[in-house]
């Protein structure tokens, strides 16, 4: 599986950086990364100077994020929730992962991490076939094995999308703020599918099952497919008083 998150997930543009410490106002020098996976956003904050701890709780994408990383980076198998309140990070961040985290505690947790005036982002999005006429397709193929295949957001308000509704909430954080960056793929359809192979509603379908819904699935589409993967980014500031 860790082989797949690193041959089919899309990597993270320069901009996200610049973006995030545009919003800091100030250099990123420490960043702790909250389920890394096969380090994708590592490489991003790492190749631009930041010095980055990546956590993840399952050892086989740490070896391969340690295969890609530089040396520089450190790494700790731990799930969120174990990393220990100690060091703090002037940047502490999510890729594509946060859904992951336990609600309760969340954060209080996070902020125990982040030293006051730093910053919490939280980034990603799902993927989505830009011709309506594939996406039919692709939605009428799927129906007998998922309704759908994206995550529930579990919190969302006309102008805020979750995590920015509970970060609002939070006394921990302030200046909640949200963006978009608009991205476009091209991929085969193989590797589209390949790319479905990582998210995790296919991942719970019983083996047969998913293997059955390929199949279909590479029915259906073209050889080529357009994408928007569009990355949201929420940015919080942890306060100073708390």
């Amino acid at each position: 599986m860790a082989q797949a998150y690193e041959r089919f997930r899309p990597g993270y543009p320069e901009e996200l950086f610049d973006l995030v410490v545009a919003y800091a106002g100030r250099p990123v020098r420490t960043a702790l990364e909250v389920g890394a996976g096969t380090g994708k956003a590592t490489r991003l904050f790492a190749r631009r100077g930041v010095a980055v701890t990546a956590t993840e709780p399952d050892e086989g994408m740490l070896a391969e994020l340690r295969r890609h990383v530089p040396a520089s980076v450190r790494t700790a198998r731990a799930a969120f929730e174990d990393v220990r309140p100690g060091e703090r990070y002037g940047l502490v961040y999510a890729a594509a992962a946060l859904h992951w985290t336990r609600p309760e505690g969340r954060w209080s947790h996070m902020a125990a991490l982040v030293e006051p005036g730093g910053v919490f982002a939280s980034f990603g999005g799902p993927t989505e076939l830009v011709d309506p006429s594939v996406e039919e397709a692709v939605r009428a193929a799927r129906a007998p094995f998922l309704e759908r295949d994206d995550v529930p957001p579990p919190d969302e308000e006309p102008d805020m999308r979750w995590p920015g509704t509970e970060l609002r909430r939070s006394a921990w954080f302030t200046d909640v703020r949200q963006s978009v960056i608009e991205r476009r793929l091209s991929m085969s359809a193989r590797d589209y599918v390949g790319l479905l192979s990582t998210i995790s509603a296919y991942l719970m379908l019983a083996p047969g099952d998913r293997e059955l819904l390929f199949g279909r699935l590479l029915r259906v589409l073209p050889g080529t497919v357009e994408i928007a993967a569009d990355i949201t980014v929420h940015l919080a500031r942890r306060c100073h008083d708390q």
